[in-house]
């Protein structure tokens, strides 16, 4: 219990920080329904009758996961920003343990993002994507799972680097490339070998395959959308999420030790 109110006040102050940053929630929130009413509704107009496939629903399922994934994982900056401030000292000296105040860091970030994806949804709903009551049940685990392996992710590449300035300059050469790798706004099925390989490689991929597994569970396309199965994605998901806090976690601490 003493270790489980740690991660919930570490995470408390994370959601306190956002809700008092409304450039951010404002940011957060135009950019993700930007792309999918530009983008979804082009390659709907563009393609969708040719090649019988809605495109709008694609989009929108990517971008779904997408930016919960990516959300939570540029959130864990501030575990950079505590460094800086040397709030960070301060927290690993108290008598917790250095996993919890991670994952509590992984938690906040997670519970920031999930605004931005009940936002999503009711645009979603505006675009008229078919979105039932059964899958909006399904859709709320896999949306905290999501984040919590986005904020992992977040983790361990941050674990090394110096300053925010560095994660700044990093990330976008981490992220972008994931976009299409990971299917966001393109099917990634029959890539060439070199491709599929780096696909394969990008975490995102998972996130996104999953959160399109229960959706089209639900409301099935004419045409195979879905890379891998659900359990598939959920144990990759599950194995590389423990392997990201625990390297991540290691990493970060012994730079705490080095300052």
């Amino acid at each position: 219990m003493h270790e489980l109110s740690a991660v919930l006040a570490i995470a408390h102050r994370d959601l306190v920080k956002l809700l008092r940053d409304r450039t951010r929630l404002v940011a957060d929130l135009a950019f993700p329904m930007i792309i999918i009413g530009v983008l979804g509704v082009s390659l709907q107009a563009g393609f969708g009758d040719v090649a019988d496939f809605d495109f709008l629903t694609f989009v929108f399922t990517g971008v779904l996961a997408q930016t919960l994934w990516q959300s939570s994982a540029l959130g864990v900056i501030s575990l950079i920003e505590d460094r800086e401030n040397d709030f960070s000292q301060e927290i690993f000296v108290s008598p917790i343990s250095r996993y919890s105040i991670v994952l509590g860091k992984v938690l906040g970030e997670s519970l920031v993002a999930l605004p931005q994806g009940v936002a999503i949804i009711a645009f979603g709903f505006l675009l008229g994507i078919p979105l039932s009551l059964a899958v909006l049940a399904a859709l709320v685990p896999v949306l905290l799972i999501v984040t919590l392996f986005g904020g992992a992710f977040g983790v361990l590449v941050l674990s090394r680097l110096p300053n925010r300035r560095a994660a700044t300059q990093i990330f976008p050469f981490v992220m972008l490339p994931q976009f299409f790798l990971a299917g966001v706004f393109n099917p990634i099925s029959g890539l060439p070998p070199v491709l599929d390989i780096a696909s394969r490689l990008a975490p995102m991929r998972y996130a996104v395959d999953f959160l399109r597994n229960v959706y089209y569970s639900i409301h099935a396309e004419r045409v195979e959308v879905p890379i891998a199965s659900t359990g598939t994605n959920l144990a990759i998901i599950g194995a590389l999420f423990v392997a990201f806090i625990a390297v991540g976690t290691t990493l970060f601490v012994r730079a705490e030790q080095n300052r």
